[in-house]
């Protein structure tokens, strides 16, 4: 199947490597000369038309069509005048393929088979901005192109669509389709309740791709007391969640491994206005302190619960609220940063079919150890609430998680060859769960538009429930070749 997919996405790259040609904007002709403006005048008589005018003694000028092309600057000039647009363009050409370390009978041996052009517009008005990311798929892995705009697939990725305002001076508004971050986290995500794409990071697509867009209002406002980020979701925007169709998971019901033969489809909310979600964060600079205060009102992010009737997966109601910290500390910088996470369907923690209330907290440092070397340490702990009720009512057979999740991370970045060359090591170990992930990446920037990067996500895990012991079997190598402009 490998040998097969190189040469597709060989003709594809044939294909799509070449874009429409753009409308060139050309400026209006010149008029004659004597007609225009600034021609001399003269009282006797009018002047002559361009070209039968001459000096003595001169042979008069050849009509303009037949006179030499102008050189050097001239035709540097008028070039660059021609190829203005009127809205800035700019994105990528990209091809990443991928195959699985080992077998997995529940997926395909190629893990990523990508073919990407993205196109980012961006238009500055008076008073506003106008802005639109679009990435063009081709997608043989999955080898279903039909736009599902919210889930990421098909031929057509929105990553952006929005508008931005600054109606008042401590006012900026952005509407539409957007991307949202917030936290202080590397990889780790405990206030930032804005949806991921798990398939995306754990396939080895860029890390701008863990991000998925939200369609939703923010709104900032600032001043000097402190300064607060609302954001309103509509409808519920979830998690581009494992779902089997590319990646395979535990399967609770089954009991087991499950991926294409049994792809999850849970019932989502989905009514506007009713099914919304909302999110705010305080912020300031206090005394070299980056301190932040945060709330959000609205659903778990990717299956937390089930029906009990027809055994779908849901996304039972969440309330999460939290606070970070982060500040130089030494030669590097420290953060910190809790959440309380409210599962509003399951406030006593006795219903199986629902996920528990958890806290959650992170500690991170990160310092550059020598010249371009960085390293970066995190903590993270999961800790759940109502455990008693939890054991008491976990259903026969099923496998019991930990009171407390463990997690810790560990960056490690090198940069080499004038910072051309980059090499990179995240490793993920949960001393709980006895599991563990690993992403090697090796990047080198070729030239001002072309770059390369090859590199893994490794998964072990001596259990097949736990988090990442589960994805074991989809361990992969990868490569990638970009062109930017």
């Amino acid at each position: 199947m490998t040998k097969k997919l190189l040469p597709a996405l060989l003709g594809l790259l044939l294909a799509c490597g070449m874009p429409a040609l753009p409308i060139y904007a050309q400026d209006e002709p010149p008029l004659p000369f004597g007609l225009d403006d600034s021609s001399p005048s003269s009282a006797d008589e009018p002047a002559l038309p361009f070209g039968l005018e001459q000096a003595e003694n001169e042979e008069p000028l050849l009509p303009e069509g037949l006179a030499e092309k102008p050189t050097g600057d001239e035709d540097v000039e008028k070039t660059e005048t021609a190829l203005k647009l009127p809205v800035e363009v700019t994105g990528f050409w990209e091809m990443r393929a991928g195959i699985r370390t080992q077998p997995d009978p529940h997926e395909r041996d190629a893990s990523l088979g990508d073919t990407r052009l993205q196109l980012k517009m961006e238009k500055q008005l008076t008073s506003a901005t106008i802005s639109l990311t679009g990435d063009f798929l081709y997608d043989p892995v999955v080898d279903r192109y039909s736009i599902r705009l919210e889930e990421g697939r098909g031929w057509l990725d929105l990553r952006e669509a929005s508008l931005s305002l600054t109606p008042l001076d401590f006012l900026d508004l952005k509407i539409g389709r957007q991307i949202l971050t917030w936290g202080t986290g590397d990889l780790v995500f405990i206030n930032d309740m804005f949806p991921k794409d798990w398939n995306s990071f754990f396939i080895g697509r860029d890390p701008e791709y863990l991000k998925a867009p939200s369609d939703a209002l923010k709104a900032s406002v600032f001043s000097e007391l402190v300064n607060l980020d609302v954001v309103y979701t509509p409808r519920f925007d979830a998690d581009r969640f494992i779902d089997g169709e590319r990646i395979s998971y535990w399967n609770g019901v089954l009991g087991r491994q499950a991926g294409r033969d049994w792809i999850l489809e849970p019932e989502k909310p989905d009514d506007w206005f009713d099914d919304d979600e909302f999110a705010w964060r305080l912020f300031k600079n206090i005394a070299g302190y980056e301190v932040a205060a945060y709330g959000y009102r609205g659903f778990w992010k990717s299956p937390g619960g089930m029906e009990p009737v027809s055994g779908k997966a849901t996304f039972p109601k969440l309330s999460v609220y939290g606070a970070s910290l982060r500040k130089n500390i030494g030669q590097g910088i420290g953060n910190l940063e809790v959440g309380y996470y409210k599962s509003e369907a399951d406030r006593d923690g006795d219903d199986p079919l629902v996920r528990n209330s958890e806290f959650r907290l992170l500690l991170g440092y990160e310092q550059e150890a020598a010249t371009d070397f960085t390293v970066a340490v995190q903590y993270y702990l999961e800790y759940m609430l109502g455990y008693a009720d939890y054991r008491r009512t976990l259903p026969a057979g099923t496998p019991e998680a930990d009171k407390g999740r463990h997690l810790i991370t560990l960056r490690l970045t090198k940069l080499l060859l004038s910072q051309n060359l980059k090499l990179s090591l995240f490793i993920f170990y949960s001393p709980s769960d006895k599991d563990a992930y690993l992403q090697p990446n090796i990047h080198y920037k070729i030239d001002d538009h072309w770059s390369t990067e090859v590199g893994g996500n490794v998964f072990s895990g001596e259990a097949d429930h736990t988090f990442f012991g589960q994805f074991e079997k989809n361990s992969n190598v990868y490569a990638g070749l970009r062109y930017g402009f």
